[in-house]
């Protein structure tokens, strides 16, 4: 048994399902965004958006390692946002943490696209040298009208712009498509232009999960009052729209949050027709598809 981490976390603590297993190590409070409306993981309070102090994070990083030695082999850099931070910041935390932790093997954080623009490719590319190896880019959908409705502050352009610079650093990105989130009227524009952004960056993991919201709508349709959820039915169809359109070379694909009711993975494009098929017997006859019961995805 570990003895207990020296590290201050503020509840709660995201963290993306990958991660699992990792050391997460914040080095940011909260979301220096936090306007997205569909966004809950950092409204509480105490989660107002403050970089922590770095001798605090060294101090951590210092501390684990004495008290775990070689027993972290992956480090996630919380909160929402790390990439905010200077990139000689960046780059003494990942320094501690190959001097402390030299059993770590993989450090990722997530990504806001807004972040990269204060970044070069070239401080991306040292960021990648010093063991920054994966980036979780949340897009939530391609389409500019979407992206404007939820308050995401970026754009397709802008989307797509951090994605190739972190591509070009040698960064893996992993990237998240938010199923239902345009609701009906909007749903297929929505499948079509998320499934051109992938095409457009070729990221190495592409994932989606379906919208909702554990502490209501009212947030969310402020700014979208048309907007209802999608049936089931609906985010199917939404799904294979999606995927029709992917054209992607070697993209390791899930769909496999507690959220979706039908699990799907393979790699793409090698996996694309036994994917629509299982959707299209879900969309034909849902009473034949293996779904997931609501229990099953916390619901």
């Amino acid at each position: 048994m570990l003895p207990p981490i020296p590290i201050r976390y503020v509840e709660p603590v995201y963290r993306p399902p990958s991660e699992a297993e990792s050391l997460i190590l914040p080095v940011t409070d909260g979301c220096s965004w936090n306007h997205c409306t569909f966004c809950e993981m950092y409204t509480a309070p105490q989660k107002q958006f403050r970089a922590r102090a770095e001798a605090e994070v060294l101090e951590s990083i210092r501390l684990t390692g004495e008290r775990c030695g070689d027993a972290v082999r992956r480090v996630f850099l919380a909160d929402g946002d790390a990439l905010v931070l200077p990139t000689r910041r960046l780059l003494r935390i990942l320094e501690a943490i190959r001097s402390h932790l030299p059993a770590v093997r993989r450090v990722s954080s997530y990504c806001l696209p807004r972040n990269l623009r204060r970044k070069s490719t070239d401080e991306l590319r040292e960021l990648a040298a010093a063991g920054l190896s994966i980036a979780y880019v949340g897009a939530e959908s391609g389409d500019d009208e979407v992206l404007e409705r939820v308050h995401k502050g970026e754009t397709f352009a802008s989307t797509v712009d951090a994605l190739e610079r972190l591509g070009q650093a040698g960064i893996t990105r992993s990237v998240m498509i938010l199923n239902g989130l345009a609701g009906p009227q909007l749903s297929l524009r929505h499948a079509e232009n998320s499934a051109r952004l992938a095409n457009a960056t070729q990221p190495e993991y592409l994932a989606t999960l379906v919208v909702s919201f554990p502490l209501g709508e009212e947030r969310f349709r402020s700014a979208f009052p048309d907007w209802r959820p999608l049936s089931q039915h609906e985010l199917f169809v939404e799904m294979e729209r999606f995927l029709e359109r992917l054209e992607l070379q070697r993209t390791v694909f899930r769909s496999d949050h507690a959220s979706n009711w039908l699990v799907l993975k393979g790699t793409l494009d090698a996996d694309k027709p036994r994917l629509l098929r299982q959707l299209r017997l879900a969309i034909a006859d849902p009473a034949a598809a293996p779904l997931r019961p609501a229990w099953a995805r916390g619901l």
